[in-house]
């Protein structure tokens, strides 16, 4: 017997909410990663591990936030806790090597679309572990088309992403990347939904189809929690919420013999003991001692 699914029980509240929450992890990935990308600290490690944290939680809540709109009208639904929570584990730990592969290995061609792709399949392997996950008195089927157009969705979206953390400069710019990054997402899972086919085990029973709402509550309010303090965190570093540039003009200047070189100012997160000597100058060699005759080698 098939079932009569229902992607939108709630109407548009589940998909904007959705779309509201993967922009929001998405603007917090770029930005982090714009910050340990542009900024060579000691803190490097840390920015990259709070943007893969913040994607793959904003991605693993959009998920299950659009899910709590899922129904199916013959039979109730439930989910399975570690499967369930195993998709965020994997989300994380795939965007993050995503996320470290362009971060440490510069921004390439071949890193961001080597970068992309695991962060893509990492998107993908949330989306469809967290389905692994629903225990309802049938089985769910997919169209394999539909399947492969979604994987794909979510490797170019990711490989954008990644691209735009690099390439993207200011706060506008970024804000329009991650509306753009929660469009993807949230199409990817659309996409995805839409091949999903459930053949239920005889006639179960019949339920209202606001039903899936209440266990998938509880579960969002660790990972929203966590994106609300992660925004705390970068409203409270200037540099990641203006884009300024992390190497001040004076390092850029090419050196002009007979001009001094003006004095480098420390920037935020910049350590105090940081040297940048202009391109094309000598190094600086000592006097000659009193009654040497200097050489030139």
């Amino acid at each position: 017997m098939q079932g009569t699914v229902d992607g939108f029980s709630y109407g548009l509240v589940t998909p904007v909410a959705a779309f509201l929450m993967a922009c929001l992890g998405g603007a917090l990935g770029l930005r982090c990663t714009t910050r340990s990308l542009r900024h060579r600290d000691s803190f490097k490690a840390g920015w990259l591990a709070l943007g893969a944290t913040s994607i793959g939680t904003g991605i693993w809540t959009m998920h299950f936030i659009a899910m709590m709109g899922f129904s199916v009208a013959q039979a109730p639904i439930r989910y399975d806790l570690p499967i369930t929570f195993a998709s965020l584990g994997v989300a994380v730990l795939m965007v993050g090597i995503g996320i470290f592969i362009v971060g440490y290995r510069g921004a390439t061609a071949l890193t961001l679309v080597t970068g992309g792709t695991i962060t893509g399949l990492g998107v993908a392997t949330m989306h469809y572990l967290g389905m692994a996950g629903i225990r309802l008195h049938g089985r769910i089927e997919y169209d394999t088309l539909t399947v492969a157009l979604s994987v794909v969705i979510a490797v170019v979206a990711a490989t954008a992403a990644l691209w735009a953390a690099v390439s993207v400069h200011g706060f506008l710019a970024s804000l329009g990347a991650s509306m753009v990054m929660g469009v993807a997402v949230s199409g990817m899972h659309y996409t995805a939904m839409a091949a999903v086919n459930v053949q239920l085990h005889g006639a179960g029973p019949a339920t209202g189809t606001g039903g899936t709402a209440s266990p998938l509550l509880p579960m969002l309010i660790g990972p929203a929690v966590f994106l609300i303090l992660a925004a705390v965190v970068v409203m409270f570093d200037p540099l990641l919420v203006m884009g300024d540039p992390d190497w001040p003009a004076t390092a850029r200047a090419p050196y002009r013999p007979g001009v001094p070189a003006p004095r480098h100012v420390p920037s935020y997160g910049e350590p105090a003991n940081w040297t940048a000597r202009p391109a094309g100058r000598a190094p600086r060699r000592s006097a000659p001692r009193a009654g040497h005759r200097s050489q030139d080698w």
